[in-house]
């Protein structure tokens, strides 16, 4: 691998800092730091055969971080439906009908669900018969009789088999037409969020894709030559969002999230499958599940291809059972295709730290990652023997927000980031870029890897109160080959004027050639009459 040249100052202090922090208490977090494996692009955009025709059931990313606004609350994001591109008309994008959208809470650490909230969304179309745009003027309100399709959603609770319905028939936003159609998209984002019985917030949308990263890696990790990163491949597109905050209180084992701060996140698609019968019988509604999301990077990086669709199926408490799989976490393909692209020797085998990052949580009886940060064994009230390996998002509640977030998370010394759960802001790509080359093992970054994708940020800022998700994108992603024709088009009409000119300058334009034929017609009869 080519090592960095010119590494800019702030990094180079960075490095330093880490290394010299590394010798101390740091040394610790360090281990903590580097977590999920994998140089990967999309956090889980198209991770598996299956899901990537199925855009409407495939979980892209899964965020969850203390609220910094609310710090008493948890903020809970999924994201569905990848690169959607802004003018993708005139159906735009919606919510499977046949699909339920989950958020699991794994609160005791057995790889089970303790709390599910499900969400199944309704299509509503005005007029059918009579229309064929989304919209048929300026949609102001989620009520708008201008808006000929929108969707609303049920919003159900589960704790075990009992469940109930929180809320019902909930208008979502719609997807973002444009600025003609949609003057302030952001009213209307507003109007979709509501108030949850019992205290907390809900939305469901469409949403800037917060993702951000350099999808050139799937080209053999960028060509095999590091001086062609740096290019946002997110940028531009928009996803669909489900979005809570809850009370920690809800979310904590037995209620109490000073004794029990851990809790373990993952997302999941389920889609009603499909059944050849005998018309005569009746069958229940069977569903399936076809995504799942955790961390992130999982499934790309880890999980070869031939077992991809079926990690989508697996619940948390399975994963262990799944021999291939685990045999993966600790002896992980990207290592060896990063030593045979670039030369960077893959750590040594098994992988310890990355079976404690991804299957248990890191804790000091945990593994060799010698750190108390977000293990369910933390939890005083739960039962050890029940706490098994499953792949989750890990949250440790009592971590309180940052004031000043570094991108780098515990990397760098903040530990309310990723692995800790995950923020917006938080740049998994460069933290796992590190981990899979073994620093959480060594305490110490590999200098070649230490720009990661030189992706560092979102292309829009995100929001600062709840859902944070940024507004959806309206311009194209893709300007087409076309570009510099209608940009010469454009310099020109600035040249001419605007329309109103433009037709001021064709009069005057036609006003002279009749004045300049008027001049000739009349020369050429006077000297036939001359002649």
């Amino acid at each position: 691998m080519k090592a960095t040249q010119g590494t800019p100052r702030s990094r180079r202090l960075l490095d330093h800092s880490l290394l010299v922090l590394g010798a101390g208490a740091m040394a610790t977090g360090l281990g903590v730091l580097t977590l999920a494996p994998g140089i990967s692009a999309a956090s889980s955009h198209r991770e598996a055969p299956l899901i990537a025709g199925d855009p409407r059931a495939d979980n892209t990313d899964v965020y969850a971080f203390t609220s910094p606004d609310k710090p008493d609350t948890v903020t809970l994001l999924a994201n569905w439906i990848p690169f959607e591109e802004p003018n993708g008309g005139p159906n735009f994008y919606a919510f499977g009908e046949d699909l339920r959208y989950n958020i699991k809470i794994d609160s005791d650490g057995d790889g089970v669900a303790d709390t599910t909230y499900t969400w199944r969304f309704h299509n509503q179309v005005r007029d059918s018969a009579n229309q064929f745009l989304y919209n048929t003027g300026p949609v102001t309100s989620l009520n708008s009789p201008n808006l000929n399709f929108r969707q609303v959603y049920d919003l159900v609770l589960s704790h075990g088999n009992e469940s109930k319905v929180l809320l019902s028939n909930v208008p979502a936003a719609p997807s973002r037409v444009g600025p003609a159609s949609m003057p302030n998209y952001a009213s209307l984002r507003g109007q979709a969020i509501r108030t949850l019985p019992g205290g907390g917030k809900t939305f469901a949308g469409q949403a800037e894709d917060p993702f951000f990263a350099d999808l050139r890696v799937f080209d053999l990790l960028y060509g095999g030559n590091l001086s062609e990163r740096g290019q946002d491949t997110l940028a531009g597109y928009n996803v669909n969002s489900v979005a809570l905050q809850i009370p920690k209180k809800q979310l904590a084992l037995k209620g109490n999230s000073d004794r029990n701060p851990v809790v373990g996140i993952w997302s999941t698609t389920d889609r009603q499958g499909v059944q050849v019968s005998d018309s005569r019988s009746q069958h229940p509604d069977r569903w399936k599940q076809v995504s799942r999301l955790g961390n992130p990077l999982v499934n790309e990086v880890v999980v070869p291809l031939k077992y991809k669709d079926a990690f989508n199926t697996l619940n948390p408490d399975q994963d262990r059972t799944v021999q291939p799989v685990v045999d993966k976490v600790l002896d992980p393909i990207l290592p060896k295709l990063i030593q045979k692209v670039y030369g960077v020797p893959a750590p040594a085998t098994p992988r310890k730290d990355l079976f404690e990052i991804y299957l248990t949580g890191l804790c000091k009886a945990c593994g060799p990652i010698q750190a108390d940060l977000n293990a369910h064994r933390l939890n005083k009230d739960a039962n050890r023997r029940r706490i098994v390996p499953a792949e989750e998002l890990r949250l440790n509640m009592g971590v309180h927000p940052a004031a000043n977030p570094n991108r780098l998370g515990v990397l760098a010394g903040d530990l309310a980031g990723f692995p800790n759960g995950r923020r917006l802001t938080d740049d998994v790509i460069d933290i796992s870029l590190q981990a899979v080359e073994g620093a959480a093992q060594t305490g110490q970054l590999v200098p070649a890897l230490a720009d990661g994708d030189q992706v560092d940020a979102n292309e829009v800022p995100f929001g600062t109160t709840f859902p944070y998700l940024a507004l959806p994108h309206t311009k194209s992603v893709n300007s087409g080959p076309g570009e510099s024709d209608r940009a010469q088009r454009s310099a020109l009409k600035r040249t001419t004027g605007d329309g109103a000119t433009g037709q001021t300058v064709a009069a005057g334009t036609s006003a002279a050639g009749a004045l300049l034929l008027g001049a000739g017609g009349w020369r050429l009869r006077r000297r036939t009459k001359t002649s």
